[in-house]
């Protein structure tokens, strides 16, 4: 009898499929290589596609930027915004070392010709129109010498200072030599009530001492600091002994011979005769932190301060923006004052009240606008007494 041969056949699926047969995990080794090679080919297909959209969004922008109206307006916007703070220089990446170098000598060139208009503006209040009792100007003896009240608008914050009487605001400057002092200091030394940031000075790299003024400093009628050198007028902000404000393009003994009180040099003015002398954002001179110092019809002063450079709580403000906030409020003549970090909003305990940009926090200045109930009887020393412009320097650290 025959022995019955070994079983050679393939197994049934083996044969029917006619590949030899797999073990399950030779099975599971050749899923996994397609997913990681079908996982590859999805990144690498979404690299090629974000590579490409990157590319072409870049050439529609630079397109939009550089060729077209709305384009060439943001540019200077953000040129003008660059020149405003101490990286001026990065500005000619966008407009170039020429447009830059133009665009500057085009802004004093306008703050020049904005401070050449004569103000003629008065400060006597009409009874009869109720301006004075309704505002808290000079006509309601009743009403708080100062108030505070926000400012909101597309893309910033910021505060406005209203005091009464301009009588009670004098100009004070810093009680040490070889150094600033922070408007804080001041107004709890001094006993102030309010006070703000006033004129500009030496800032060597933005890391200034803070205590070469710009131009001119006077104070309770008299000059305390002039480095005006050979030039012959400066554009001043400041108030006269009657409280009429002041500003403009002065000669010091025009200033003299007009009562001035309280002055400090700067420009440039955006308010004369009741007329805004800006005429669109576009020439706004840049988005910055803005001090700006106004006066009503009813003799009261206001002081603007906006916040900057702080996404999502405030970028700041054009000067066109200040401009109308301050029409908005009634004033007359208003004027810029030294912004940027400088910009600062003390109350009367000597707390800030606004959120200056400077990274070292509140700066150390020159000069500030306080606002005391009775300003005769503040002793202002003159810290410049016996030193010439060219004695100070302006980065000595102490």
């Amino acid at each position: 009898m025959d022995a019955i041969p070994p079983n050679t056949n393939p197994t049934p699926s083996a044969a029917r499929s006619g590949q030899p047969a797999s073990s399950p995990v030779g099975s599971r080794t050749s899923r996994s290589r397609q997913t990681r090679r079908r996982r590859k080919s999805f990144v690498w297909t979404l690299a090629k596609a974000g590579f490409w959209t990157g590319l072409l969004g870049t050439a529609v922008f630079a397109v939009w930027f550089f060729l077209t109206p709305s384009g060439n307006e943001f540019r200077y916007m953000m040129a003008d915004s660059l020149i405003t703070t101490q990286h001026r220089h990065w500005a000619k990446y966008i407009i170039g070392e020429k447009g830059l170098k133009e665009r500057v000598a085009l802004y004093v060139q306008r703050f020049d010709q904005m401070g050449e208009e004569r103000d003629l503006h008065t400060i006597a209040p009409d009874p009869g129109s109720g301006t004075g009792e309704e505002a808290g100007g000079l006509g309601n003896e009743n009403a708080p010498l100062t108030s505070v009240e926000e400012i909101d608008g597309a893309g910033y914050h910021g505060y406005l200072l209203t005091v009464r009487d301009p009588k009670k605001i004098r100009l004070v400057v810093p009680i040490k030599a070889d150094k600033g002092e922070k408007v804080s200091s001041m107004v709890k030394r001094t006993g102030a009530i309010a006070g703000v940031n006033a004129g500009g000075f030496a800032d060597p790299n933005w890391k200034g001492n803070g205590f070469k003024p710009i131009g001119l400093v006077i104070s309770h009628g008299q000059i305390y600091y002039n480095g005006l050198g050979k030039a012959k007028s400066t554009q001043i902000v400041g108030i006269d002994k009657d409280g009429k404000m002041l500003a403009g393009r002065y000669g010091i003994q025009e200033l003299l011979d007009l009562g001035i009180s309280e002055a400090v040099s700067f420009s440039p003015r955006i308010i004369v005769n009741g007329k805004g002398l800006i005429p669109s954002k576009e020439q706004g001179w840049g988005i910055a932190p803005r001090t700006v110092m106004g006066q009503r019809e009813d003799g009261a002063i206001l002081f603007l301060m906006i916040d900057g450079r702080q996404p999502g709580y405030s970028i700041g403000a054009t000067l066109y923006d200040a401009q109308e906030i301050m029409l908005a409020h009634g004033a007359v003549i208003a004027a810029n004052l030294d912004g940027g970090s400088s910009t600062v909003l003390v109350n009367g305990q000597g707390e800030v009240v606004n959120k200056p940009s400077s990274q070292y926090g509140e700066r150390y200045l020159p000069s500030a606008f306080l606002v005391f109930d009775d300003p005769d009887s503040v002793s202002v020393p003159n810290v410049w007494a016996g030193l010439k412009p060219e004695d100070i320097d302006a980065g000595k650290k102490k």
